[in-house]
This record gives C-alpha cells, sequence and structure tokens, in this order.
C-alpha cells in the first residue's frame, strides 16, 4: 500500500495537519514524512502565468502593433524566488510510492488555483487525488475534513473560474494598462512633469478607483443649501419636549413653493412668518401660548441581533473601531485562524449551515475557558435558544458557498494571552457578535405625539430602552452612563399624556440647518461597498439581496485598496482610515472615464464576478466565459487604438489640479 501525501498552502498549517494526524514524523527538507504518510506546504503561489516575452521576446517592448494580446495558450512558470520549494513539492507529487494526494490549500477559489498549478507545471498523472475542505484548523474540524475529502475532480468547475480570474486580470492589465501608457503616458508625465507615468488598470482597482473619484467630486460639486425649521417648546418647565413643525396636510403652507422640504423653509423670513401667524390670536394677557395634543401612537419596536460576519462586515467594524484598514484586520483575522481561535476568515457568508448549528454546544462550552464570555454564556443557559438555532435566521444552507460565517471556536483560547491587544479585541468583537444571535431581541417602547397650533401640526417621537436583549453582550450603542435614568423618568411622564389635553407652549423658535454633502468613503465603507456593487448600502437586509453582485471577492478586497495606496492613486489617513483620490488617481480616472469608460462601472466589474461563479457552479461553460473575455478585450482595444483625444485631456487635468498643490514649475491653488 502507498503512501498518502497531504499538501498545505502554509509550513504552520502543514504543522496542524502533522499534529491533528498524530503521526510521528521526520522533520525532512521541505516536508515531513512518516511510514505511512508524507506532509508538505507551499508558500503561497509557487507558480504564476508568464510574461508575454515568454511568448515572443518582441513582446517585451510596449507597442501598440502588438496588442491586443490574448495567447490561445497561456503559459505558466515557476516563481525563481521559491524554485526549491516548488522542486521538493513536485518531486513529492510524482513519487512513485505516493498513490493518494490530499489536497489541503486554503478552502476557497484561491486555494484551489495554488494547488491545480503546482500540479499542472509538475505534471502529475495517475494518482488519486481527495480535496480537504475545512472550516477551522481545530483538530477536529481538521479530522473531519480529511474523512470527509471527495474526489478532487468534484472541484474542477471551481478550479476552472480560479483559472478564469487569473486570465481575466492577465489579459486586461496587460493589454488596457500597456494600451493606455502608450496612448497617454506622455500626455500625463508631461502634465505632471516626470520622466515617464505607467498607466495601471485592472478589472476591479480601475472600478473602485473610480467609485472614490465620483464621490471626491461629488463632494467638490456640492453647495450647501440653508433651510430653516420651526420648533416648539411644549410643557410644563422643568419637564419641557420639543415639536417640530411640518407643513401637512391641512396646512396654510401645504405644498408651498416657500418649502425646502415639508419640515422647513427656504427663507428665515418666511419661518418668522409662520411664528407670527401662531402667535397671534392666542389667549389675553400674559397667558402662554398653548397646543392640543391630536394623536398619541404607543408602540414596541424589535431589534434583532444583528447576522454574523462576514470578511466585508468585519473589516468594516475594525475600520470603524480601531481605525485599521481591511488589511490589516484580515492579517488579524488570519493570525486567529491559524491559532485555532476562529472560524476560517475569507468568506462572504453570514450565517451558519445546519450541520454546524447541531453542534454549536461545543463552540459555547469552549467559551467558558475565555473569561469575558463567561456571564453570557450563563445567560444563554438559561436561555436555552443554543437548542434551537437551526431554524433561525442565522443559519441558512441556501446562502453558503464555501464557508459559513467568521466564529469563534471555542479553541485555542490559552494562546490569546500572548497576541497583541490589538488581535485580542478584534477576537472579542467576534466572540460578542458570535454571543448576541442567543440573545433575544432588543426592545425599545415608541411614543409619537401629533400636538396642533390652530391648523399647523408640530411632531415629537420618543424613543427608550425597555428591554436590552442582546445589547446586553454588544453593548448600547451612544449610550452614556447616566442616560438610561434619565430617559426613563422622563419617558413616564411623556406616557402618561392623553389625547385632546391642552399643554402650554414656552416658545417657538427657528432653528437654522444646512444640507450636507455626501461622505467620503473610509477604508471600511469602501470595503461594504464594493461588496454591493458600489453601493454603501447600510441596511444589512438589502445588502443581504444583492449579496454575491459585488467588487473582488472577500480574499481579495483588501490586496485591491492596498494596491490602489502603494500605486499613488488612493490616499489613506491612517489616524481616521478616510480614503481619498491623489491628482494622479484623478489623472488615470479621467483617462480611463474618456477611453475605457465601462472599466469604471461598478455594476459591469459586479456582473463579470457573477460569472465567475456561474463558471463554479456549472451553469456556463469557461469557453463561454472565454469567448466574451476575449471579444470585450479585443472591442475595447481596437477602439480606444482609433482614438486621437490626447490633446483634450490637459482640460480634464486642469479641472483637477485646482484641488492640488501643482508640479513644480506649475502655478495654481493649493489642495483644499
Amino acid at each position: 500500500m502507498g503512501k498518502s501525501l497531504y499538501i498545505a498552502e502554509k509550513p504552520s498549517v502543514a504543522q496542524e495537519f502533522a499534529k491533528a494526524l498524530h503521526i510521528n514524523t521526520k522533520r525532512k527538507d521541505g516536508y515531513l514524512e512518516s511510514e505511512e504518510t508524507i506532509v508538505t506546504w507551499c508558500v503561497g503561489h509557487l507558480v504564476t502565468m508568464s510574461y508575454p516575452e515568454e511568448y515572443d521576446p518582441a513582446l517585451k517592448r510596449w507597442s501598440l502593433e502588438t496588442l491586443p494580446f490574448i495567447p490561445q495558450e497561456f503559459k505558466y512558470e515557476v516563481i525563481p524566488a521559491v524554485a526549491k520549494q516548488f522542486r521538493i513539492v513536485s518531486g513529492l507529487l510524482n513519487r512513485e510510492d505516493v498513490d493518494t494526494i490530499y489536497v489541503c490549500t486554503d478552502s476557497g477559489r484561491e486555494g484551489e488555483y495554488i494547488y491545480r498549478l503546482v500540479e499542472q507545471q509538475a505534471g502529475v498523472k495517475g494518482k488519486n487525488r481527495r480535496r480537504v475542505w475545512i472550516d477551522s484548523q481545530t483538530e477536529e474540524e481538521i479530522l473531519r475534513g480529511i474523512k470527509e475529502a471527495k474526489d478532487l475532480k468534484e472541484y474542477d468547475n471551481l478550479a476552472a473560474s480560479a483559472y478564469l480570474r487569473a486570465k481575466e486580470d492577465y489579459l486586461m492589465g496587460i493589454n488596457f494598462s500597456r494600451l493606455l501608457t502608450l496612448k497617454y503616458g506622455n500626455s500625463i508625465s508631461n502634465y505632471l512633469n516626470t520622466k515617464y507615468s505607467v498607466v495601471s488598470v485592472g478589472r476591479v482597482m480601475t472600478c473602485v478607483l473610480g467609485m472614490v473619484v465620483r464621490r471626491e467630486r461629488e463632494i467638490r460639486e456640492f453647495v450647501e443649501t440653508p433651510f430653516y425649521r420651526v420648533l416648539s417648546t411644549i410643557g410644563e418647565k422643568g419637564s419641557t419636549f420639543e415639536g417640530e413643525w411640518r407643513a401637512v396636510k391641512g396646512s396654510k403652507w401645504f405644498e408651498s413653493f416657500d418649502l425646502y422640504k415639508e419640515n422647513g423653509f427656504k427663507e428665515k423670513e418666511k419661518a418668522e412668518e409662520l411664528i407670527q401667524y401662531l402667535s397671534t390670536d392666542q389667549p389675553v394677557g400674559n397667558s402662554p401660548l398653548t397646543c392640543q395634543i391630536v394623536s398619541i401612537e404607543k408602540k414596541k419596536e424589535k431589534k434583532n441581533p444583528p447576522l454574523l460576519f462576514n470578511l466585508a462586515e468585519i473589516q468594516n467594524e475594525c475600520s470603524k473601531r480601531f481605525k485599521i484598514s481591511p488589511d490589516e484586520t484580515l492579517r488579524i483575522i488570519q493570525e486567529l485562524y491559524e491559532k485555532k481561535l476562529v472560524t476560517y476568515p475569507r468568506t462572504d457568508a453570514r450565517v451558519l449551515s445546519t450541520a454546524v448549528a447541531k453542534e454549536i454546544h461545543k463552540n459555547l462550552n469552549g467559551l467558558m475557558q475565555y473569561e469575558p464570555a463567561k456571564p453570557y454564556l450563563q445567560d444563554i443557559v438559561g436561555f436555552g435558544s443554543h437548542k434551537g438555532l437551526e431554524k433561525t435566521r442565522y443559519v441558512n444552507d441556501k446562502q453558503i458557498t464555501d464557508h459559513y460565517a467568521i466564529i469563534p471556536t471555542g479553541q485555542g483560547t490559552g494562546g490569546l494571552k500572548g497576541l497583541p491587544n490589538l488581535s485580542q479585541k478584534v477576537y472579542d468583537v467576534i466572540v460578542r457578535r458570535f454571543l448576541s444571535i442567543f440573545y433575544p431581541p432588543a426592545v425599545y417602547q415608541k411614543v409619537a405625539i401629533v400636538t396642533k397650533m390652530k391648523e399647523e401640526s408640530f411632531f415629537s417621537n420618543f424613543k427608550v430602552l425597555a428591554e436590552e436583549g442582546y445589547l446586553k453582550v454588544a453593548g448600547v450603542p451612544g449610550k452614556k452612563s447616566d442616560e438610561e435614568d434619565t430617559d426613563a423618568a422622563f419617558f413616564a411622564k411623556i406616557q402618561s399624556l392623553k389625547k385632546g389635553m391642552t399643554l402650554p407652549v414656552q416658545s417657538l423658535d427657528i432653528k437654522e440647518g444646512k444640507t450636507s454633502p455626501p461622505k467620503r468613503y473610509n477604508s471600511g465603507s469602501l470595503i461594504l461597498a464594493m461588496e454591493n456593487a458600489g453601493q454603501l448600502i447600510e441596511d444589512e437586509e438589502l445588502r443581504a439581496q444583492i449579496k454575491g453582485s459585488g467588487i473582488g471577492t472577500s480574499a481579495t478586497r483588501g490586496e485591491i485598496l492596498k494596491k490602489l495606496f502603494n500605486n499613488k492613486y488612493l490616499a489613506l489617513n491612517k489616524k481616521t482610515q478616510i480614503v481619498t483620490p491623489t491628482m494622479l488617481g484623478e489623472m488615470i480616472y479621467d483617462v480611463v472615464d474618456h477611453s475605457i469608460r465601462p472599466l469604471l462601472n461598478p455594476e459591469l466589474t459586479a456582473s463579470w464576478e457573477k460569472g465567475l461563479t456561474y463558471v463554479a457552479e456549472g451553469d456556463i461553460t469557461s469557453d463561454e466565459y472565454m469567448k466574451k473575455l476575449d471579444d470585450f478585450v479585443s472591442r475595447r482595444t481596437l477602439a480606444v487604438k482609433g482614438l486621437n483625444n490626447q490633446y483634450q485631456m490637459r482640460a480634464c487635468y486642469d479641472k483637477a489640479a485646482q484641488f492640488y498643490k501643482k508640479p513644480a514649475g506649475k502655478t495654481g491653488k493649493t489642495k483644499k
């Protein structure tokens, strides 16, 4: 009987597999070996796609005549820096005494691609190949993955989508970057007084650049508009509340052209007219102004615990809480994963599988070793909520493609103290989100009051937290230490009010407001916007509806941003995590906008990503996808070659330049 070879993506993961298998291995150069088993590893990618000059030395020189470059057969080569490990892995894969290969690279599209390239380059034939697919690096999960490993052929569609993703990035990157550099590079370098400029574009990164530049230009073009609201101060002195006037049906100003919106005027004089009108014909003498309660509506509002974290959500949360980049968040969670503390990080799902839900008591029991979780775990035992978890909205097999949501495994907590403080904080955020789903909803008491002065209506809304529910674990948003009691006492008074009551009005005041420009993206909200095809959708249920149509994948989004920062197309404020374009980034945007505009379209970029998903699911073939890709690259390349608009670009550059420091030798305004 031959040996089994286990191949992991990294040396640290290979060590975990060797430990889980309980085998007595000897350390060799680049692998571990026992009598029946060999464990080896890649070091990330060992093989990559060859540059055009490998097809023809003449292609090393960039020239419009050689574009579009679309090879019939793609060439691959070993990455020189890791050639030694490739030779070791290749030798092991082809060893005569190895009959079964267990593929243990990361369970996702990129992990699949890493192994398939190695196997292809090594020319492996006639072996039994099994795919190990795991959600965490705990011993139990590794052993389950090995036991349930499927024939590698079952992942052929996933591998096909991985190859296509790489070919797409390669063809668009090489053709469009060369094309736009040759066409517009001189106009950029002449304007910036630099030696040369390379226009680097890509399927995903150019689209993200477009999102940021468009947002910045919306902010610049925004014109602030003042408006004037009228507020009433209602009730006895010492316990008053505020009412906001609105021009609803029956109002003297209903649908008036004087309104900015139904709750405000365009001009202060009109707001003063309203106050004057309401202040006349009131009771004589020193009697105060009064209003009457015409409706009072009381209701309870439930707020469910949010869905679990996927990578985009935790990256957004960490950007807000800790002001760290998505790339840094992924690095921390990857480390927590490798320390067995959390499940697989590169996931798009925000729910659990039925199988995991049925075993969730193991995760909860393990968290008893994590001191901050103990009081919450005691509550959960009291609720008994872990027993019916599979019937809740937090479990849905249909919403899981490769992996379920990021949750704590309940293992490895002993190693937490050895981790940096920030890593411990990120772990705590994941634990609290996980424990939240076992708690009941938070319940708010809401009261809406409408008061009238003459035929004019004033609206007052109150909300107080009646039952903490899951907020006990997650924390009450924006709560100040003494806020709750004051709210509760005041709320009791509000609830004693009845329809028909007449209340004194202490004053009528004008409050000036101003319209606000759109917000700049921060690194976390940009990741969310990428997940949602260019739309920053705060509402999580709406986000769930368009899920699967994002720009890039959970595994690649942080890297895409990093590349844009490294290329100096975008700038990141490390303290605030706010993302803004650079002058160069705006110039690249203008070039693409005047040449290959679809690259800036989030919906188009998302549709390419969706197409890769269809290939992975077997709904379309690789050939169908490749035909569309070839056609897109060819048509767009030929169209740009026919353009002659380089000199028109200067006007675009000038328009953007007024917001930046001009390069040496030029004059202009500094960045505002």
